[in-house]
């Protein structure tokens, strides 16, 4: 039985097309899982495929999908690996505009080819509905069945792990930086003077004299797949200090309310009140009602005296 459909390349183009649009204006829908999977693993091969073996002759049906298949695992990771030496770096849009533009590229190649060496520019592709390699040898019938379980195999996966998605690690990403936004820079010394800090020496060697506090970027990420409440406090070498965030001093910072994957990043100050060398400033972050941290970091300091 013969079927006409619309050429196979163009409709590669316009799901990668929609996926793309799906991606930038839907932040979450079952749409980009289900066409993702196939915009990474089949489309840069087929595309691909199609320009370099623009002749049926040259290469069967079953032979051009498993190609497609083993050439976009390839081609994905080189994408990958090239990006990853780029100021883009591999994030969701570089990769996905990076995949897209090759998809685009190798597809209008495919289909200028076709049109010069086939002589055809229709948009439409005449098919035969038949099991592809079944007229063939044994072996083509053979590997016939077995693309046709994997990729049905490959399909009932998909659809499970969209219905009972697996829940991922519970844990809270926890950080700090310093005042440029970079994990180094720390405040490393304070001048304290009848109880307040009048100098603070970071380590860049750059002096702040007006602030009162050691200033450092605090960070938390909810990653426990909940949303979450978390409590910061502070010690320097085991004592409650105080903390200046949002020009209100506390001696900790709660309630800190994320929603799973939601980030919270400001600056605050950190204020010691006894001198001494070589005092270690603990940020421990706990987690509801909890009363072990979560997770703690630290960094030394020097308190002098004015």
């Amino acid at each position: 039985m013969k079927l006409k459909i619309v050429n196979a390349i163009l409709i590669i183009d316009i799901l990668t097309i929609f996926l793309m649009l799906s991606i930038i204006f839907i932040p979450s829908t079952a749409m980009r899982v289900i066409l993702g999977i196939p915009f990474l693993l089949f489309f840069p091969g087929y595309s691909l495929v199609a320009a370099l073996f623009v002749k049926k002759e040259g290469i069967d049906n079953i032979e051009r999908i498993a190609l497609s298949f083993g050439m976009s695992v390839a081609i994905s990771a080189l994408l990958g690996f090239g990006l990853n030496y780029t100021s883009w770096g591999i994030r969701l849009d570089s990769v996905l505009y990076c995949i897209t533009a090759f998809i685009l590229v190798t597809s209008a190649i495919a289909l200028t080819m076709r049109i010069i060496i086939l002589k055809k520019d229709k948009l439409t592709t005449e098919f035969t509905l038949k099991l592809p390699g079944w007229d063939g040898s044994t072996l083509n019938k053979s590997l016939s069945i077995i693309l046709a379980a994997a990729i049905f195999g490959s399909l009932g996966t998909l659809g499970y792990t969209i219905l009972k998605p697996k829940i991922g690690e519970k844990f809270a990403e926890f950080y700090i930086l310093g005042p440029d936004g970079k994990a180094d820079d720390y405040p490393t010394q304070f001048t304290l003077n009848n109880g307040q800090i009048t100098q603070v020496v970071y380590g860049d060697g750059s002096v702040d004299t007006t602030r009162g506090f050691g200033a450092v970027i605090l960070g938390i990420i909810n990653q426990e797949q909940q949303t979450a409440i978390y409590t910061v406090k502070i010690t320097i070498n085991g004592e409650p200090v105080k903390i200046d965030f949002d020009s209100t001093i506390d001696t900790s910072l709660e309630p800190i309310e994320l929603q799973q994957g939601e980030k919270w990043e400001n600056e605050i100050g950190i204020i010691p009140d006894q001198a001494g060398d070589n005092q270690k400033v603990e940020l421990s972050l706990f987690s509801g009602a909890e009363t072990t941290a979560e997770d703690s970091l630290y960094f030394w300091i020097s308190v002098k005296p004015a």
